[in-house]
């Protein structure tokens, strides 16, 4: 409750700011000149049509002050700023005869020299310009600049004798002003034929067996875009041919035609140009054609140092290849040529050379590679020198955070991890790490008579950089992609969180990527082993289940046959309640074995509870396979317009089921096929993930994400196991809600932890920068989960087709985030807009307030 109050008080504090910045903003033009007008839009309009196309808007120099919604809100924080605080606090310090004087006395003559120089006096102001932006007054000069970017845009599309002007536009508004440029295009240009003046035969040869290709084209509109595309092409063709030395700035073009003449038919021809290579020796320009390079020799030096001798190193060859080394070779032969995809006597292909990049740094065993090409007298054959830098055979890796959750007030976590590298000599990768946690529990009461958490944890994993498998499958899955295997095997211990825990896991793993992205992976086996140690604390966790189970026993308290189910406790509202776990237990035998007659709507709800406590307290055995494809057309960090698509298939316990025609299995009392006493879990899996940003302009960011799940037992499952089921809410889904507390369907947070076997999610968040670092966001999360092809039979939370869609939950919010480099710090706040929980016309907006807001905290962008 203190916590709320605390942060009620700094959401009234953020308020009160942003009114004071509303009112500051009344004067908006406090830093325009008389003389001056402030720009508040740019308008193109080419032959008389509007252009909204943000490419072309970013070619115009000056752009309006940006805004927050609307708000000029960097703008007023700058107007905030003083323009001299040096002089407005000599001023102030000599507007008083003896203010200066008695400053002195107070604080000496340095100090009020040196409060000059404070924070108050002249840092606040730096701060506010540094985080503000000055107003963006119309200069004429850069005006003409941005129109003459503007007509070199469209010559550049053909368009050679376009022309034209700007106006400013004064509106009611004094002291603003629009700017409006208006180009008149003309007729385009069109590519009449193209020539082709090559000095080297050799290439002339490649370029025609290519011209099916060729982005310059017969018939098209001159673009200048397609030409610079047609020189990277070429530049990627030759080469990926032999020519290993080609530079792109041998190709050039000539138009044949005089483009400031007009003409009827607006055609010209277009002659293509390739000099020969040039270089420079000695100060000596050397001319030369280019030609065709065969590798002639492929020399892999395994330990090599930056600045050592070479000369003394021992060698040895395989497979065409020769292998330098120090005192003895600590690498098999084969795991080192692997990864070389340069063939003696083979063309030169850059591709190659990519690849060879990729995959020497995807061994995690050697720093980034040096690769030297040296050619011969003939110019036709090369040497190539491969320089491999080994990593640090051990290294130690530790961490520590503090973290907070909904049952811990606070903890400590750490982690320590050895990694040891080529394990067996084929660059493999062992590593070894531990953790654990302690923490203090939010409500000690609830879940344990200790105070504390902890947690503790091992994993063991190696890493092969091939594909671990009976059979070759090279031809499938070269090299080039990137091939890993991985084996791991790992061990969970919890205390006082939920049941108490204990897993085991082991996995076999392999991973490829065909292309930067694209990825595949697959889990051949993905084995976990679930036990709760302690499955008598299941009413102390899953408090919402106690309470209605104690809530349908009260009729029975005060009958003395049942006198043991209960214990007298410190409640004016229920002072006797059932006892944890014996009351409880025996209370739902007794309803079972119908030795207590209750109505239909209470002994299915009795049931209900009974087989939710089964399968929560039961262990798991899952015997899993899985195949995830991701695809991500992301170019780098800085990209802010891209997709992301991800699916992912899953099946388990269909091997187990299998061989239980050949080995015969014990079963439980629900005719379960058991595995070393426990039910294995069987089902199928399958999720779509598919995200998408548009950069829209000035780092403005539209995000969208969608989401579908769906998982279903069958055969020896007639549930999905917890630790593989959906939920709904939290920082990364529908942020309205508080993690587990969405659904399914339209229940209204029957259980503590709500999870079903069916999800939908729809995100969408518009982001937007406030003010240097300090970014914002507006965001809709609407989604929800249900459960389908189960054993739930409460009609409320199962998804029975399309009317089943009127119980996706809306939640609606705002956000602030600060952007540190490394991550960005967030928080979000949510307002439920549709509870389907809810009845009628009070769906909608019910609690939009302050009081049922959801704050989250979070690390990095949500999608």
């Amino acid at each position: 409750m203190r916590g709320s109050l605390g942060l009620m008080r700094n959401v009234t504090k953020i308020g009160l700011l942003l009114l004071i910045l509303s009112v500051a903003g009344c004067n908006t033009l406090k830093k325009v000149g008389d003389d001056e007008l402030l720009l508040t839009k740019n308008s193109i309009y080419v032959d008389e049509e509007k252009v909204n196309d943000s490419e072309i808007k970013g070619l115009i120099t000056q752009k309006p002050n940006s805004n927050v919604l609307g708000y000029p809100l960097r703008l007023n924080l700058y107007n905030l700023a003083k323009e001299n605080p040096d002089s407005s606090f000599q001023d102030w310090l000599h507007r008083k005869e003896k203010r200066e004087k008695r400053l002195n006395n107070l604080l000496s003559q340095k100090q009020v020299n040196r409060l000059q120089e404070s924070f108050i006096v002249k840092g606040a102001s730096d701060f506010l310009k540094r985080i503000g932006e000055p107003p963006v007054v119309i200069d004429t000069a850069l005006t003409r600049k941005s129109l003459e970017r503007l007509e070199a845009y469209y010559r550049s599309k053909g368009y050679f004798n376009n022309s034209g002007n700007y106006g400013i536009l004064e509106g009611k508004r004094k002291k603003r002003a629009e700017l409006e440029y208006k180009l008149n295009l003309g007729k385009p240009f069109i590519i009449d034929t193209v020539q082709k003046n090559i000095s080297s035969p050799e290439l002339d040869s490649i370029y025609d067996a290519s011209l099916d290709l060729t982005l310059v084209k017969e018939g098209d509109q001159f673009d200048l875009a397609n030409f610079n595309q047609e020189r990277e092409r070429l530049t990627t063709l030759f080469r990926n041919s032999g020519v290993y030395n080609f530079q792109e700035s041998s190709i050039s073009y000539d138009i044949l035609r005089d483009t400031t003449q007009l003409a009827d038919d607006q055609l010209m021809d277009v002659q293509l140009n390739i000099k020969k290579f040039r270089s420079t020796s000695d100060s000596t320009d050397v001319n030369s054609p280019y030609r065709i390079h065969h590798l002639k020799k492929i020399n892999i030096y395994a330990d090599y140092v930056i600045g050592g001798e070479t000369d003394s190193l021992q060698s040895l060859e395989y497979d065409n290849y020769t292998i330098f080394y120090k005192d003895r070779l600590r690498y098999n032969p084969k795991a080192l040529t692997d990864a070389i995809f340069f063939q003696k006597d083979s063309i030169y292909r850059d591709l190659d050379r990519i690849r060879t990049y990729r995959q020497i740094t995807n061994l995690n065993t050697f720093k980034y590679p040096n690769i030297e090409f040296i050619p011969d007298t003939t110019q036709t054959q090369l040497i190539s020198n491969v320089y491999l830098a080994p990593r640090p055979k051990f290294s130690l890796n530790l961490d520590f955070d503090v973290t907070h959750s909904n049952i811990q007030q606070v903890g400590t976590a750490f982690s320590t991890s050895v990694i040891t590298r080529n394990v067996f000599g084929g660059a493999e990768t062992l590593n070894i790490s531990a953790r654990g946690s302690i923490g203090l529990l939010s409500d000690a009461s609830l879940f344990s008579d200790e105070p504390f958490t902890s947690e503790l944890g091992g994993d063991v994993n190696i890493t092969f950089p091939r594909i671990w498998f009976p059979f070759n499958t090279e031809k499938i899955i070269p090299y080039y992609m990137l091939p890993q295997s991985r084996l791991s095997a790992g061990t969970n211990f919890q205390r006082n969180i939920g049941l108490d825990k204990q897993s085991l896991n082991s996995i076999l793993s392999y991973n490829w990527s065909p292309s930067t992205q694209l990825k595949h992976n697959v889990e051949l086996l993905n084995v976990e082993f679930v036990r709760n140690t302690n499955p008598d604390n299941f009413y102390n966790v899953y408090r919402n289940t106690y309470r209605n189970l104690d809530n349908i026993a009260d009729a029975f308290e005060q009958d003395p046959a049942f006198a043991d189910f209960f214990e007298e406790v410190d409640n004016e509202d229920d002072p006797f309640q059932l006892t944890i776990p014996e009351g409880a237990n025996k209370f739902v035998d007794t309803v079972l074995n119908n030795n207590i007659i209750l109505d239909p709507d209470d002994l299915n709800e009795v049931n209900r509870i009974n087989e939710r406590r089964q399968r929560l307290t039961e262990n798991n055995l899952i015997f899993a396979s899985n195949y995830t494809f991701f695809k991500n057309s992301r170019v780098d960090i800085n990209d802010n317009n891209f997709y992301q698509f991800r699916v992912k298939l899953e099946g388990a316990g269909n091997f187990l089921s299998l061989i239980s025609n050949v080995v015969p299995y014990n079963k439980n009392d629900r005719d379960q096929l058991l595995v070393f006493g426990v039910p294995f879990s069987q089902y199928f899996k399958t999720e779509f993930d598919f995200i998408r940003h548009w950069d829209v302009d000035d780092s403005k960011v539209i995000a969208f994400r969608s989401f579908f799940g769906l998982a279903v037992p069958y055969g020896n499952s007639d549930n999905i196991p917890f630790v593989r089921s959906y939920f709904g809410g939290g920082s990364n889904d529908n942020r309205a809600w508080n993690a587990y507390e969405l659904g399914p369907g339209k229940t209204n947070n029957l259980n503590d932890f709500n999870e079903a076997n069916l999800k939908l999610a729809l995100n969408l968040e518009y982001r937007f920068p406030i003010a240097g670092d300090v970014k914002g966001a507006l965001f809709a999360d609407a989604g929800n989960i249900w459960n389908v092809f189960d054993n739930e039979d409460n009609p409320d939370a199962i998804f029975t087709g399309f009317s089943s869609l009127a119980d996706i939950a809306l939640g609606t919010g705002l956000g602030l985030r600060y952007d540190f480099t490394y991550f960005v710090f967030r928080l979000d706040v949510g307002f439920k807009a549709y509870d389907p929980a809810r009845q009628g016309s009070d769906r909608w907006f019910s609690g939009y307030n302050l009081k049922n807001a959801v704050f989250n905290i979070g690390i990095n962008y949500p999608f």
